[in-house]
């Protein structure tokens, strides 16, 4: 099982996920919490100071993928593709307030993960955003070049 340093020193190797601030909030063996901390380069409507969509999408497809993940696989060490991520935005984010992107492993096969995840704002139970995806378990990264 991974730990909130292990998930936070990998996503700062991520580019974008660095870029928008994100870092583990939690994790447990059945679910993680990766936060997007509210940021004024973030917000994709400047009259009413909501998050942009494209920032959310990224939240909930770092969440999912690390909660993909085999626990025996450490981050970096194996490739980890998205093969399908399909959210629902149900509600616009409120100005000011950081998102928290919940992801919950809902079956695990060989080669393929299902995830199931929320991106809230306040409460959990009153999601921003859902969303279901699939993962492909890959090979061992290699530096390219």
């Amino acid at each position: 099982m991974f730990t909130a340093a292990t998930v936070n020193e990998h996503l700062q190797s991520i580019p974008h996920a660095k870029a928008l601030g994100l870092r583990c909030y939690g994790v447990e063996d059945d679910f993680i919490e990766i936060v997007l901390p509210y940021a004024e380069h973030l917000i994709g409507d400047p009259d009413t100071g909501v998050v942009h969509g494209g920032a959310i999408t990224a939240l909930l497809d770092n969440a999912s993928g690390f909660i993909a993940r085999p626990g025996a696989i450490e981050p970096g060490g194996a490739a980890i593709a998205t093969l399908d991520l399909r959210i629902d935005y149900l509600r616009p984010a409120k100005p000011g307030r950081d998102i928290i992107g919940r992801a919950e492993l809902v079956k695990a096969t060989r080669t393929i993960t299902f995830v199931r995840a929320r991106a809230y704002d306040t409460i959990v139970d009153d999601p921003l955003a859902i969303s279901t995806g699939a993962f492909m378990m890959g090979t061992p990264n290699t530096k390219v070049g």
